[in-house]
C-alpha cells in the first residue's frame, strides 16, 4: 500500500448500475471555447453521454449542478468517444460516438444563459454511418498525411478495418489471420495502424497498403462499399510479445521518431516505430489501464499505470517515480487541464466513479501504539519457534489447504435398476408408435464431515432425457446418507451417441482457515442398459451396410452375450440375433461358426455404432470374468469413408436447400454429429490440446456453418501436428469461414486425416516427433497440398488391421470413430 493517496480535486458517481470501459472517457475542448480548458466526456454502456466542466470543491462538498454541462441518453450503448476534426469544410473539433452498429458525429455548442442557471449546452448530429459489422473499437488521425482533418478507422469484432473519410465510407479490409480484435492505434509519423492480434504479436499495417489491398469480403459488402481489385494485404512489421494486450498508445519521442507503448497482462513495452523494442518493464500487479505522456526530462517518457490493487504508478521509462492510492480500480486514465490547473489526473472505474485528482505529498500517517517492554524468555521463544516450524512443514507437505482424507469427505454411488420401470415415466416423447420405456437410477451420497452447498447434477447423452437432473442436499452433520432417484428415457426418434451417464456432485468443505468452505467436485459414472432404447427384433439376411470384427478368441454364443435379448422364438440359432431400435431401425448381429469373427449389419450406416460398441464391451466383460486378459478386437476391412461422405453430402444438401433448423437436427443429422465427435475420442488422454480445439469446434456448431468449421479444424491439424513438411506449416489459413460450393475439399481433408493417422501420425505437438512442430493459431479452410501417394479415393484407402479393444495405435481410434 502506498504511503500517499491521490488528492481528490473533484469527483462524482455516474448514474446507477451503469458500466464503463477504457474507451468511454475522453478529455478535449469539445465545445471549441478556445480558452485551453478541457471538458470531460464520458459515455456508458447504458447509452448515456455526459459532458463535465468540473470546478474545485471544498472538502466535504459534493459536485455542483453546473459542473454537468450536458447529459443525454442515446439509443445504443456507447463503446468509445473521441474528439477530432471529423467534419469536412471546417477545422473545428467534433465529437465522435461509436456504437455497436453505428458511428455518430456531433457538434457540441453552448448558449449564454440569462438567468442563474448558467449556460445551456446541446449536441447536434452532423452525420452518421450505419455499420455492416459489429464494432469493437476505433482510432482516428490524418490518414495518408492529409492536412487539417481527421479520418476514422473502426475495427469490427471479426477483424475488419473500416475507414471513413468523414461523411463518406472509403474502404474496408480484413486483417490477415484475425481471430479476435485487439487494441488499435494510429501512428501519424509512419502513417500506420498498429494492433495486437490474437497470436499475441504486435502488428503494423501501412495505410497506403490497406488502401490499395484487395477487398477481402466483396461478397458480403454492399455495392457502395466495393473497391474492385488491388494488391495483397501484407504486414509492415510484427513483434511477438507473448501475452494479450490491454491498450496501445502512440507518443512522439522527438521530432524524428515516435514510440509505440503496449500494455500487456504482465508487462508494458516501449517500441520504436519500426517494431524494435526500446525497453520493457514487468509490472508487479495486474494492470487495468495506462497512459504514456511526454516527460519534462529530455529523452524520457512518463507512464501512468493503474492496477487492480487500487494503485496508480508513475514510471519514467522503466523507473518507478511515484505510487499513489486511488479509491477505486481505474479502467481509463487521462491527463488534462481543468480551470488553469494543468496535469489533472482523471480516472474512471467500471462502475462509474469519476475522479479528478493530483499527486499530493501529505502522507496518511499511522502511528503505531507503544508496546510495553518486557523481558524475553528465550526458552518460551524456542518452544514457540519449533511449533511454528512444525506448522510450516505440515502446510508445505499438504499444500496451502489440508488435503487429509479428501476422498472420504463424500462418497457417491450410482445404481441402475436391473428392470425397466413397470409404469414408464417418459413424457412428451417423439419416437413414433413405439411405447417408450424408462429405467430408474438411484444415486446414494454419504458424507463423513459437515459439507456445504452440496449440489448433484446428472448428465446423459441426447436424446436421452431425465425426469430430474438437479438435486440439492443439506449435510449439516457428519455421517448422513441421502438417496435420490430419477428415471431415464428416450425422448426423440434417434439413438444417442453413448449409453453412459455422469453424476457430478459439487460441494464446499469448511476448514479452520476457510470457514466458507473449499469448493470440490466428485463424480460417478453409470451405464444404462441397451434395452432402454432397443427391442428384440427379427434378424435380416441382407443389409446395405456391413461391418466385420475380428477377434483372437473363439466365438461366444450371442444369447449368452445378450441374455436380455434372447427371448425370440428362434433362440436355438446361437450365431444370429436381431435388434430393433426404438423408432423402427433394425440391426442384425451374426457370429461366425468356423472363424473368430462377428458381423454387424443394418440398412442405416449410423445405426451400426451402438450395437458394435455394445458387442465389444460385452465381449471384454465376458473374457475378463473368464480370467482372460489378452482378448483383442480388430478390423481389417476398408475404412467406410464412402458411407460417411454420403452423410456429409446429405447434410450439405439440406443446408443448401434452406431446410429449417429442426430438419437439420433430424435423426441422421444428429447421428452424423455423433459419428464425427467419436472420430477422435480415443486420443483425448494422450493429446488434449489440439483435440480440445477440434472437439470445441465440432460441439454446438450444427446450427451454423458445420462444413466450413470442421474443414477449418482439420486443416489446422494437417498444418500443425499432422504436417509432413515445413512448407505445409508455413501456409497461411484464411480466418473467414464461408459456405463452400461443395463438399469435395472437406472430404479430401478427411481422407488425408485418416491416411496420416493410419501411417502413424499423432494428434499432438509433443517432442515425440523427430522434428519440432510449429504451433500456429487456427485459421480457415485453405486446402492442404497433398503428395501423389496421398491422392487417393476412399475406396482405395489402405487396408490396415486396426485394434479396437486395446487401441494403442492412433489409427485404431480413427477407425473406432468411423464405426461410431
Amino acid at each position: 500500500m502506498s504511503l500517499f493517496k491521490a488528492r481528490d480535486w473533484w469527483s462524482t458517481v455516474l448514474g446507477e448500475k451503469e458500466e464503463f470501459d477504457q474507451g468511454c472517457l475522453c478529455l478535449a475542448d469539445v465545445d471549441n471555447s478556445g480558452n485551453g480548458q478541457d471538458k470531460i466526456i464520458v459515455g456508458s454502456f447504458m447509452g448515456y453521454l455526459r459532458i463535465f466542466n468540473p470546478h474545485s470543491v471544498k472538502t466535504g462538498d459534493g459536485p455542483q449542478a453546473e459542473d454537468l454541462l450536458l447529459e443525454v441518453q442515446l439509443r445504443d450503448p456507447v463503446l468509445q468517444v473521441e474528439v477530432g476534426k471529423f467534419v469536412s469544410g471546417t477545422e473545428m473539433l467534433h465529437l465522435a460516438v461509436l456504437h455497436s452498429r453505428k458511428l455518430c458525429v456531433y457538434s457540441v455548442s453552448g448558449t449564454l444563459g440569462n438567468v442563474e442557471h448558467g449556460n445551456q449546452y446541446q449536441i447536434k448530429l452532423m452525420y452518421e454511418h450505419h455499420l455492416q459489422r459489429t464494432a469493437c473499437n476505433m482510432t482516428y488521425g490524418p490518414f495518408g498525411g492529409i492536412k487539417g482533418r481527421d479520418l476514422i478507422c473502426i475495427q469490427s469484432m471479426d477483424g475488419m478495418l473500416m475507414v471513413f473519410e468523414q461523411e463518406s465510407y472509403a474502404f474496408g479490409r480484413f486483417l490477415p489471420g484475425s481471430l479476435l480484435p485487439g487494441p488499435l492505434a494510429y501512428s501519424p509519423r509512419t502513417d500506420s495502424f498498429i494492433t495486437v492480434s490474437s497470436c499475441r504479436q504486435v502488428e503494423s499495417y501501412k495505410y497506403q497498403v490497406l488502401a490499395f489491398a484487395t477487398d477481402a469480403d466483396k461478397k458480403q459488402e454492399t455495392e457502395q462499399q466495393k473497391l474492385g481489385s488491388g494488391k495483397r494485404l501484407v504486414v509492415d512489421w510484427t513483434l511477438n510479445i507473448g501475452e494479450q494486450a490491454l491498450d496501445i498508445r502512440i507518443i512522439p519521442f522527438n521530432q524524428s521518431a515516435s514510440s509505440v507503448f503496449v500494455l500487456g497482462e504482465r508487462n508494458f513495452f516501449c517500441l520504436k516505430d519500426n517494431g524494435q523494442i526500446r525497453f520493457m518493464k514487468k509490472v508487479d500487479c495486474s494492470p487495468s489501464c495506462f497512459l504514456p505522456y511526454c516527460s519534462v526530462s529530455e529523452g524520457t517518457i512518463n507512464t501512468l499505470i493503474g492496477n487492480h490493487n487500487h494503485m496508480l504508478h508513475v514510471y519514467q521509462d522503466v523507473t518507478l517515480k511515484w505510487a499513489t492510492q486511488l479509491p477505486h480500480v481505474p479502467v481509463a486514465v487521462r491527463v488534462g487541464s481543468l480551470h488553469d490547473l494543468k496535469g489533472v489526473i482523471v480516472t474512471l472505474s467500471d462502475d462509474g466513479h469519476l475522479q479528478c485528482s493530483y499527486l499530493g505529498t501529505d502522507p496518511s500517517l499511522f502511528q503505531a501504539p507503544k508496546v510495553e517492554s518486557r523481558e524475553l524468555n528465550y526458552d518460551e521463544l524456542d518452544v514457540e519457534l519449533k511449533e511454528l516450524q512444525r506448522i510450516i512443514k505440515d502446510v508445505k507437505s499438504q499444500g496451502v489447504w489440508p488435503m487429509t482424507e479428501r476422498e472420504d469427505d463424500l462418497k457417491v454411488f450410482a445404481v441402475v435398476s436391473s428392470n425397466l420401470d413397470s409404469v414408464s415415466q417418459a413424457t412428451n416423447v417423439e419416437v413414433g408408435t413405439d411405447s417408450v420405456p424408462s429405467i430408474t437410477v438411484k444415486i446414494t451420497l454419504q458424507n463423513r464431515v459437515v459439507l456445504q452447498k452440496v449440489k448433484l447434477s446428472v448428465y446423459v447423452q441426447p436424446p436421452l432425457a431425465l425426469t430430474c437432473d438437479q438435486f440439492t442436499f443439506d449435510f449439516a452433520v457428519p455421517d448422513m446418507t441421502s438417496i435420490v432417484a430419477f428415471s431415464v428415457y428416450l425422448k426423440r426418434n434417434y439413438i444417442p451417441s453413448e449409453l453412459e451417464g455422469n453424476a457430478v456432485v459439487s460441494y464446499s468443505r469448511p476448514t479452520d482457515r476457510n470457514p466458507d468452505g473449499i469448493p470440490r467436485v466428485i463424480q460417478c459414472k453409470f451405464r444404462l442398459p441397451l434395452k432402454l432404447i432397443c427391442l428384440p427384433g427379427q434378424p435380416s439376411k441382407t443389409a446395405s451396410h456391413k461391418l466385420t470384427i475380428d477377434t483372437n478368441k473363439s466365438p461366444v454364443s450371442l444369447p449368452s452375450l445378450f441374455p436380455d435379448f434372447a427371448n425370440q422364438p428362434d433362440d436355438d440359432q446361437m450365431n444370429v440375433m436381431g435388434f430393433r431400435l426404438l423408432g423402427g431401425s433394425r440391426v442384425t448381429l451374426l457370429a461366425s461358426r468356423t472363424s473368430q469373427r462377428y458381423r454387424i449389419q443394418s440398412e442405416q450406416f449410423e445405426d451400426l455404432w451402438l450395437i458394435t460398441n455394445e458387442l465389444i464391451l460385452r465381449l471384454q466383460d465376458y473374457f475378463e470374468k473368464q480370467g482372460i486378459k489378452d482378448f483383442a478386437c480388430s478390423f481389417s476391412g476398408c475404412m467406410p469413408l464412402q458411407e460417411y461422405f454420403e452423410l456429409i453430402d446429405h447434410h450439405f444438401e439440406l443446408r443448401i436447400n434452406g431446410e429449417k433448423l429442426e430438419e437439420l437436427l433430424s435423426e441422421r443429422a444428429v447421428q452424423f454429429r455423433a459419428i464425427q465427435r467419436r472420430l477422435l475420442t480415443r486420443f483425448r488422454d494422450k493429446t488434449p490440446a489440439p483435440l480440445q480445439h477440434l472437439d470445441t469446434l465440432l460441439d454446438g456448431t450444427y446450427k451454423q456453418g458445420w462444413e466450413e468449421t470442421v474443414d477449418a479444424a482439420i486443416a489446422h491439424l494437417l498444418k500443425t501436428c499432422l504436417s509432413k513438411s515445413s512448407k505445409e506449416q508455413a501456409l497461411n489459413l484464411s480466418s473467414q469461414l464461408t459456405i463452400p460450393k461443395d463438399t469435395s475439399r472437406l472430404k479430401k481433408h478427411i481422407t488425408l486425416l485418416c491416411d496420416r493417422l493410419a501411417k502413424g501420425g499423432r494428434l499432438c505437438l509433443s517432442t515425440d516427433a523427430a522434428a519440432p512442430q510449429a504451433m500456429v493459431m487456427p485459421g480457415g479452410c485453405t486446402p492442404i497440398p497433398e503428395s501423389d501417394t496421398e491422392e487417393r479415393s476412399p475406396e482405395e484407402f489402405t487396408n490396415h488391421k486396426h485394434l479396437i479393444a486395446e487401441t494403442p495405435m492412433p489409427e485404431a481410434a480413427a477407425l473406432q470413430g468411423v464405426l461410431e
